[in-house]
C-alpha cells in the first residue's frame, strides 16, 4: 500500500469514528433537542482550535458480547481548544456511542484531560450526557469513576472546572459534576439523580417523576447543586463561555480585566 493510500485510509477511519454511533443515533439526538457531543464543541470553541486527542481509544472488554461491540472513541471526545483566545480541556460524552456509557478507556480519556489541565493550569470544561456506569465492564467500569473522581479533587482550587448537564447523568455520572466548581444544567433534556425513579419506587415505593427527582429546579432550587439552568444546549456553552470570561487560568494567575463603561467614561477613575 502507497503512502498515499494509507492516509487516505486513514482519513476514512477518522471520518467513520467521528460519525458516533451513527445517522439515525444522531437523528435521535437532534429529535430529542440536544446537539451532538461534536456539536456542543465546535459551538463552545473559537472556530478551527480544536484539537482532537485519544480519537482511537478502544475498550478492552470480552465480556457479554463486548468483543464484538465498536464504540467509536469510546463515547467521549476529548481536546483541547480556545475559548476566546484562552486555552481550555474539554471532554464531552457522547450519547449516541452506547448511551455515553463510562467504561475504563471513557473514564481513561476523560482523567488524561485532567492531567493535562493540571500540566498546563487550563480550565477544565467537561459536558455530561451520559446513563452512567458501562455495566458490562463491571469493576473497571466503576474503578475509572474513582479515577475521575480523584482528578476533580486534584484540580480543585488550582483550576476553574466547569459542567453541563445537558442529559441524564445517573450514579457516577451525578458524582463527577458535583465535585467541580460550576454546574449548569439544561432545563428539559438534563437530568442528575443519584438513581432513577424506577430504583426509587422498587426499593421505597414512593413514584416520582425524573423532573421532580432530578431536573433542573429541583436541583437548583432544593439541593442547590446546579448553579446556573439554560434554555438549551447552545444556552448552556454561553453561559459556559461567560463564566469563564470572568475567571482567571489557575491559582497562579489574577482574573481577566475588563474596561468598564466607567473607565470608558473616566479614564482617570480606578
Amino acid at each position: 500500500m502507497s503512502t498515499a493510500e494509507k492516509i487516505e485510509q486513514l482519513r476514512r477511519i477518522k471520518a467513520h469514528l467521528r460519525q458516533g454511533g451513527g445517522e439515525k443515533r444522531i437523528q435521535r439526538q437532534h429529535e430529542s433537542g440536544k446537539m451532538t457531543a461534536r456539536e456542543r464543541i465546535d459551538n463552545l470553541f473559537d472556530q478551527h482550535t480544536f484539537q482532537e486527542m485519544y480519537l482511537f481509544a478502544k475498550h478492552r472488554s470480552t465480556n457479554f458480547g463486548l468483543a464484538d461491540s465498536e464504540f467509536p472513541g469510546d463515547g467521549v471526545v476529548t481536546g483541547v481548544g480556545t475559548v476566546q483566545g484562552r486555552q481550555v480541556c474539554v471532554a464531552s460524552q457522547d450519547f449516541t456511542v452506547s448511551g455515553g456509557a463510562v467504561g475504563e478507556m471513557h473514564a481513561d480519556k476523560i482523567v488524561r484531560m485532567a492531567d493535562l489541565a493540571m500540566k498546563s493550569g487550563s480550565p477544565l470544561v467537561l459536558i455530561n450526557d451520559s446513563g452512567g456506569a458501562r455495566i458490562q465492564e463491571g469493576i473497571d467500569a466503576l474503578g475509572g469513576y474513582g479515577r475521575i473522581f480523584y482528578g476533580h479533587v486534584l484540580l480543585s482550587g488550582v483550576v476553574p472546572q466547569i459542567a453541563i448537564i445537558a442529559g441524564p447523568c445517573a450514579g457516577g455520572a451525578a458524582y463527577s459534576p458535583a465535585l467541580m466548581d460550576f454546574i449548569i444544567m439544561v432545563k428539559g433534556t438534563g437530568k442528575l439523580f443519584i438513581t432513577g425513579p424506577q430504583v426509587i419506587k422498587q426499593v421505597t415505593g414512593e413514584q416520582v417523576t425524573e423532573e421532580d427527582l432530578g431536573g433542573a429546579y429541583a436541583q437548583q432550587a432544593q439541593s442547590g447543586v446546579v448553579h446556573l439552568i439554560a434554555e438549551n444546549d447552545q444556552h448552556a456553552l454561553e453561559l459556559c463561555k461567560q463564566l469563564l470570561s470572568y475567571l482567571p487560568q489557575n491559582n497562579l494567575e489574577d482574573p481577566p480585566i475588563m474596561a468598564t463603561a466607567s473607565c470608558l467614561l473616566h479614564p482617570n477613575r480606578h
